[in-house]
């Protein structure tokens, strides 16, 4: 959505000047609610701020939906939709921020650029898929889900405005004879009970959006609303011009009854099949450098001559590496040109004795293609960004091997698991897995069907929809085991990088909200290991040292107000209230000690062993990285690109590296992985897409 300097509707799209701390720039739009502002952080950032209308911020009612739409879109930030950076709903005039996101509406490309053809309608549809599961999943329905309110991002489409989104656990209610809505993109059951809206409302949006971007209209159309409204209670859809392959799939959305519509995760499998990948520059017009004649081809793998690929039965190849646990998880930017010549290095780059340098690279010509993702192991960086896995040599930032995938957006990196490096996380394309030392494939086979996957140690546990959990033998694709896990309905795991024992973790809350219970699965035989029920409802956030540690949840804006350690071994649960809440709270745990980094730039350590926070840090970032600790010092990555280096024992900000916001400072990625730390280095990466390396003993010389 373009910025538009002195539009908007009247004086409203110009005052205020300043929303917080952030300076409102120029307008992106305005609607019945309010006017949506490009805005500027004190270090740089851009910003989307969302100001209310004058006029509703004195109407009570309205505040408590502003509310609402808050809490609801800070559960929700995600690879999805634009994370929410900063608010305040009890403002003279409540306002907003959220990340700004480059890319126009679907509403604005289908008037720009007419209808879509049929591979963007597969990829825009299973984005919108994954967008509505990750929503429901944490209990929102977004109610007004149409072409203006999705942004096509450079790495996929994003859902935006929650402003009529409910929770399920809210206190507010529709108002009898409200319609709450956008009649060509509601489902029928909010007309005629809007009370009684739930997730497949949703569903049936996502289908007439797929209308409107294949037709440029809607599967109802009138120039009148209250015919509309007809139209969707009681007449069939006109698909017309809908591509046949996916038109069978667009009816069971736009199914009259909300059960006889699927879920975003059947909608997911069906796509598997007709969606290849997810190719995140579909929507996106390429952008051609000033002197250059032709936009440069995509980097593609060095492809040996007919390499060995050993092809498993379907039985055998249920791998993937999907939600795969990173042994040291992180995000760093690489040189992409070059094949595997090793990168650029600054002058000031200097590469350690044991392999693990100080370096800085950019990306090829200034182009990231998505930000990379990345783990350690076998002595080098395992990197993926959609469309490419790669890895690179940690000591000068060269690449050593390149490998294409058929990707969609990535919130993992690739992981070695059994010896073989897992590259696929999304659920579209074949899976295969990889040599570590050349990237050649050692077998390959389609993905099966399923809901959940996760690497844990030399196995991959994958979730079907109907509880029953497979064990797959990461190195050969062999089923170990299958069967449901006692107390556990559907579990859908966690695991933990550093554990002796690796486990798999799943938690559910008991019906009145009151409990959690945890369960600790054996990898390779699919036994429990030990359970408990714990009081509240309880998010696992991480383990160390025979310890499991909790945040409770159920808070409206997401603060951790206290941190929760419970000891199987010893049946202790130890509880450590926060004196201050951590807002939106991103968390790491070392040893016994848990890292929190918040909303606002607060960076707060909790001492397990004496029950107390240790200390608390105001970086003044916006935001921060889940914190990564070497027992010395803590780094977070800020939003901005900087690195901050933090004393453990003190929580004294030691040092910081530049700011790398740079041309493409509004691409600051949805969500910020950590750091990543190796060899006594710490990697990390900027919005303008640079990696760089930095010695970690010493953060003041940085």
């Amino acid at each position: 959505m373009a910025p538009q300097q002195n539009a908007g509707a009247g004086a409203e799209a110009e005052l205020p000047e300043y929303a917080g701390h952030y300076r409102l720039e120029s307008c992106l739009g305005s609607g019945g609610m309010g006017v949506v502002h490009l805005a500027r952080g004190t270090s740089g950032m851009r910003v989307a701020v969302k100001v209310v209308h004058a006029s509703y911020a004195k109407d009570p009612e309205f505040r408590g939906r502003f509310r609402q739409e808050v809490a609801a879109a800070r559960r929700v930030s995600g690879a999805f939709t634009a994370p929410v950076v900063d608010a305040d709903p009890e403002a003279g005039r409540p306002w907003m921020a959220t990340l700004y996101i480059p890319g126009p509406t679907l509403s604005e490309q289908v008037k720009r650029n007419g209808p879509m053809d049929e591979a963007q309608l597969r990829r825009l549809m299973a984005g919108l898929a994954e967008a509505l599961r990750d929503i429901h999943r944490v209990g929102v329905v977004h109610r007004d889900l149409k072409p203006s309110n999705v942004l096509l991002a450079e790495d996929g489409p994003k859902v935006i405005d929650f402003g009529i989104s409910r929770p399920k656990d809210s206190e507010l209610r529709t108002e009898t004879g409200k319609l709450i809505g956008t009649p060509p993109f509601m489902a029928p059951e909010q007309f005629r009970r809007p009370r009684e809206v739930g997730p497949a409302a949703d569903v049936f949006a996502l289908g007439s959006l797929t209308v409107h971007a294949a037709t440029g209209r809607g599967p109802f159309d009138s120039d009148s609303p209250y015919v509309v409204a007809y139209q969707v209670v009681h007449d069939e859809p006109d698909l017309t011009g809908v591509p046949e392959s996916l038109a069978p799939l667009v009816l069971r959305c736009l199914a009259k009854e909300p059960e006889d519509r699927p879920t975003p995760d059947e909608l997911m499998r069906q796509l598997r099949s007709v969606a290849a990948g997810y190719d995140t520059q579909v929507f996106i017009p390429a952008q051609r450098e000033e002197g250059s004649s032709a936009p440069a081809p995509a980097a593609a793998p060095d492809a040996p001559a007919e390499p060995a690929v050993r092809r498993l039965g379907k039985r055998a190849g249920l791998v993937a590496g999907a939600l795969c646990l990173a042994v040291l998880g992180g995000l760093v930017w690489v040189q992409l040109s070059g094949g595997g010549e090793p990168a650029p290095r600054t002058p000031a780059a200097q590469s350690a004795p044991g392999g693990f340098g100080a370096w800085e690279t950019t990306s090829s010509a200034g182009k990231s293609g998505g930000m990379p993702q990345c783990s350690y192991a076998a002595r080098r960086l395992l990197c993926a960004r959609p469309g490419l896995v790669f890895a690179v040599d940690p000591a000068d930032g060269g690449i050593l091997w390149r490998h294409a995938v058929e990707e969609t957006v990535r919130s993992e990196p690739p992981v070695v698991s059994g010896g073989l490096v897992q590259p696929e996380v999304g659920l579209l394309g074949p899976l295969e897995a990889l040599d570590p030392a050349t990237g050649e494939p050692v077998w390959q086979e389609d993905m099966p069907a399923y809901d959940g996957l996760r690497c844990v140690g030399d196995m991959l546990l994958l979730t079907r929809a109907d509880g029953v959990v497979t064990g797959v033998d990461s190195a050969s694709g062999r089923t170990r085991w299958a069967h449901r896990i006692p107390g556990q309905s559907v579990p859908y795991f966690t695991s933990f990088a550093g554990e002796r024992r690796p486990a798999a973790y799943a938690t559910s809350q008991s019906a009145d909200g009151n409990r959690t219970r945890v369960t600790a699965v054996d990898p390779a035989s699919g036994d429990v290991r030990w359970e408990a029920e714990l009081e509240g409802t309880l998010a696992l956030v991480g383990a160390a040292e025979g310890s499991v540690y909790l945040v409770p949840e159920g808070a409206a804006y997401g603060d951790a107000k206290a941190v929760v350690r419970y000891t199987p071994a010893t049946g202790e649960t130890r509880r450590v209230d926060l004196p201050v809440p951590v807002e939106q709270a991103a968390v790491g745990v070392h040893g016994d000690t848990v890292y929190l980094a918040g909303a606002g730039g607060s960076v707060v350590a909790v001492d397990m062993a004496a029950g107390k926070q240790k200390w608390r840090l105001e970086t003044g970032v916006s935001r921060g990285s889940a914190p990564v600790s070497d027992g010395r010092h803590v780094y977070v990555t800020a939003p901005d690109g900087r690195l901050l280096g933090v004393d453990a024992r003190e929580g004294r900000l030691l040092g910081q590296t530049r700011p790398r916001l740079g041309a493409d400072s509004d691409r600051v990625p949805a969500s910020l992985p950590a750091p990543l730390l190796a060899g006594g280095h710490v990697y990390a990466t900027a919005p303008d897409g640079t990696v760089f390396g930095v010695d970690g003993r010493d953060p003041a010389a940085w």
